[in-house]
């Protein structure tokens, strides 16, 4: 009966050597993405930057209609919107266009723009982008919210989108 019990104490040794070790690595593993954090100059946002692409001109928009357009390819739809008063992100003279992905990013259906509520809103899980707030996630199953292009009006009233500060839906990366 000795060796029995010896053995369950060289288990019992063995098993918390072990447990430490593995503690230990775990606790250095979530160390170093942070030593490399620490490494990268932050640049204070999530924004990915692509090439300029010029969507439309202040004058193709209508006041409260979605325009439709790709960004920053052809497989990424969105659209520019004239909400008629200032928003956060928007431009031109009033500073009310802005422009979002129409891809809600839960699961990937096309969003429809409510023009009573100013939302882009999903069919297959009900979730709701308000685009007066930067595309503000208000209702549904997104755990995300809406992706927004920066934009820029030059002076002669085109608009270009330059970035996009969230991850585009199906995307491992914002990176074409």
């Amino acid at each position: 009966m000795e060796k029995c019990d010896a053995m369950v104490d060289v288990g019992r040794r063995r098993f918390l050597t072990g447990a430490t070790l593995g503690a230990a690595g775990v606790a250095a593993a979530t160390m170093l993405p942070r030593a490399a954090e620490a490494a990268t100059p932050s640049q204070g946002s999530a924004l990915v930057t692509y090439p300029a692409n010029r969507l439309g001109n202040v004058q193709d928009l209508v006041l409260n209609i979605p325009l439709e357009v790709g960004y920053p390819d052809a497989d990424a739809p969105g659209v520019l919107l004239k909400l008629g008063a200032k928003v956060p992100g928007g431009v031109g003279p009033d500073q009310d266009i802005v422009g979002f992905s129409t891809t809600c990013p839960h699961k990937g259906f096309p969003l429809a723009y409510n023009s009573g509520d100013k939302t882009l809103n999903c069919p297959g899980h009900y979730s709701r982008f308000d685009c007066e707030r930067g595309g503000q996630q208000v209702w549904g199953h997104a755990t995300q919210n809406l992706p927004q292009y920066v934009l820029r009006v030059d002076d002669k009233g085109d608009i270009y989108a330059e970035g996009v500060d969230e991850l585009l839906y199906g995307r491992l990366s914002n990176v074409l």
